[in-house]
Parts: structure tokens; sequence; C-alpha cells
């Protein structure tokens, strides 16, 4: 129920690993599909091995940092090696390629027997459009495959998208990672990551809001189909990207962290939350928020939350973070005060059992 088409290619689910770490290699990538992704996407890959500093990788409080470059992989290696190990699952291939015009003309006619589809990088590439619109057409005069862009959270998105479109992209990848970041060992006073001043990009549940936002501009600028990641760590957050425009999402931190079986899972939980919700396919909910917003009129008037007292659990989260002091407890219940109530919803976002709901 949860199968997916994008541009042409047929996904079992719309769960893929991003390129980075969980598709370092061929080996990486059949443990992918073995944990239970609808596709595979690889490492970027550019002309050259890239020389990673270390340390590179970190799990900091809310995120994580990593000062990881493209495939330390040369493409003669992935030609040789791991694209047939990668092909062997039968899952759809997705080649994710790096980065001028000139490295993706040379790379595309060597990739294309591998390849069900192109994603091309411009994490590197600044403000001006004009380098990844002489990438995709490089891309583009090289092959019949669909080419994807992945977009950077720090442009112009819808600018950057409707570039992209213009140039003849024919999907789009969004967010990659954010950054530069950093983060202090408290013990030795030193970075957490190697390389140039210590920097690193940062992903994980704390760009999940920048990925929403940037696929939901990027999906009313352009029509394309839009492969949303960022901060993906469950099936309800994978929901959220599809609801925002998003066709299927990728997933690095989290297969990271938890390792590839955490592709499945998250597939799992999706078609459990469509099933509980009466859909039957993802394609149902795309775009879900688009369409709610145009209905929605803005409004300015205090309107207090719904409360739902046998729903109340007693745990004080409502009453502790009310700044309006509209949430008092008694006798381990929340009490609401309607007249003192702003209506700024943070309770409704707190509350672990559904006691608080916002009227819409």
């Amino acid at each position: 129920m949860i199968e997916v088409d994008v541009c042409g290619l047929t996904f079992r689910n719309p769960v893929l690993p991003a390129a980075g770490p969980p598709g370092r290699n061929g080996a990486a990538l059949r443990r992918c599909a073995e944990g239970g992704a609808g596709g595979l996407v690889t490492k970027t890959i550019s002309v050259a091995g890239a020389r990673v500093p270390t340390p590179n990788m970190a799990a900091v409080r809310g995120a994580f940092l990593n000062a990881e470059l493209w495939s330390e992989l040369s493409p003669q290696v992935w030609l040789e090696h791991e694209l047939p190990l990668a092909r062997a699952t039968g899952l759809p291939l997705i080649v994710s390629l790096g980065y001028s015009a000139d490295e993706i003309a040379t790379l595309v006619p060597q990739f294309a027997p591998w390849a069900d589809a192109f994603e091309l990088s411009t994490h590197y590439i600044g403000d001006d459009p004009e380098p990844m619109k002489r990438a995709v057409q490089a891309a583009k005069a090289a092959t019949d495959r669909p080419v994807w862009v992945k977009l950077s959270p720090f442009r112009d998105v819808q600018r950057a998208a409707a570039a992209a479109q213009a140039a003849g992209a024919d999907g789009l990848v969004a967010i990659n990672s954010f950054g530069p970041a950093m983060a202090i060992d408290l013990e030795s006073g030193l970075p957490v990551m190697g390389g140039e001043h210590g920097y690193g990009w940062m992903s994980g549940p704390a760009i999940r809001p920048f990925a929403v936002r940037c696929i939901f501009d990027i999906a009313r600028t352009v029509n394309l189909p839009v492969i949303g990641v960022g901060g993906v760590n469950s099936g309800a957050d994978a929901i959220e990207l599809i609801m925002a425009g998003a066709y299927a999402v990728q997933v690095c931190t989290a297969a990271i962290l938890r390792g590839p079986a955490v592709l499945g899972q998250i597939a799992a939980e999706m078609a459990a939350w469509l099933t509980a919700h009466g859909y039957t396919s993802p394609t149902q909910i795309r775009g879900l928020a688009l369409r709610r917003w145009h209905e929605r009129h803005v409004r300015f008037e205090r309107v207090p939350p719904r409360y739902d007292p046998a729903r109340c659990i007693g745990c004080g989260r409502c009453a502790a973070s009310c700044v309006y002091g509209a949430i008092q407890m008694d006798d381990n219940k929340a009490v609401l005060s309607e007249s003192m109530c702003y209506g700024c919803g943070l309770c409704v976002t707190r509350c672990p059992s559904a006691a608080l709901t916002m009227a819409r």
C-alpha cells in the first residue's frame, strides 16, 4: 500500500537512504536493501576519491554533526566493485554525483549503465544558481535517465528550484545538511570535528523544520517531484514531509545512529499511520498541508485550545510552560482558564496525551 512512483521509477516504499555514509559502498547499500529501503542512493561520487578529515562525525544534543565530504572511493572502484553489489538487490538505484558541470559531464556517461536516476549534489555551490543549471544541463545532455538536484537550506530554495526546473531537472531533493556548525568538547577544549576550523554540517531532528519549510515552498513553486530529506527519524516524521509536498523521503542520520533497519521501520510506521487514518496510499496525503493552508483563513483573535480533562494524565507539562499563567494543576489535573489563554498553542505541542488540541 505504500509503493510510490517517482519519475517513472517504482519504489516498494517511499523510504530511501540519503547520499552519505549509509550508501558508502556496495555492501552498505545491500544492508540498506535488507533493512527495508524502497530504493537506494549512493554516497556522492566525484572524479576522485575524497580525503576526509578525522574525526568527522559526532552525535550532539538534539542533532548530528559531520565533516564528511564526497565518497572516498574512486569512480573506478564504484564501477568495478560497488555498483554491481548494489544492482544485485533489484531495487531502483540512484547514483549521486558532484559537483561541477565539467565533472558531471565526465561522470554521467560512465555511470549511466548502472543508474536508474542521477542525483546531483549542489552542497558546495553558493547562491548563484548558474553553476547548478550548468551541471543539470551537462547531465541531461549525457543521459536520458531522470536527473534530480539536491538543494541546500541556506539558499533561496524557491529561486533555486525554479532555476533547476528551467535547466531541465526532473526532480528535486531537499534538503542537504545545514551549516557550517560547531561543537566543542568541554574536557579538551577542542572542536569535536576535524578539518578546517573544526566546522561540521548539521543534520538530524534539529533540521527537520527547515526541511518541512523548504519542501513546502518548493512544492508551491515548481511542478517537479520533491524527495524530502532532513531529520526523518520515524514514520510520523516522514508523513510530515510528505504532507508538505514530498513524494518520498531519504534518511541519513537515523540510518547512521540506528542502523539500516531503521529504513524498514520507518516504512512500516508510515503504513500503520496511513491505515489508522483511513488512507490507502501516501499519494493521498502528498501536499495535504499545501491544500489545507489555502483553505485556512489567518486569524488574530485569541482562540483557546480544546481541553478534554478525561485525557489529562497529570504530567504538568502544559502548566509548567504556560507563560500566560492560563493553566494550573489541581489534584493532578490541568485546569485551563480560557480568559487568560492567549491561544499560543504551546501547550498543545507539549501535551503527550492529546488532552489539549487546537481549534482549527
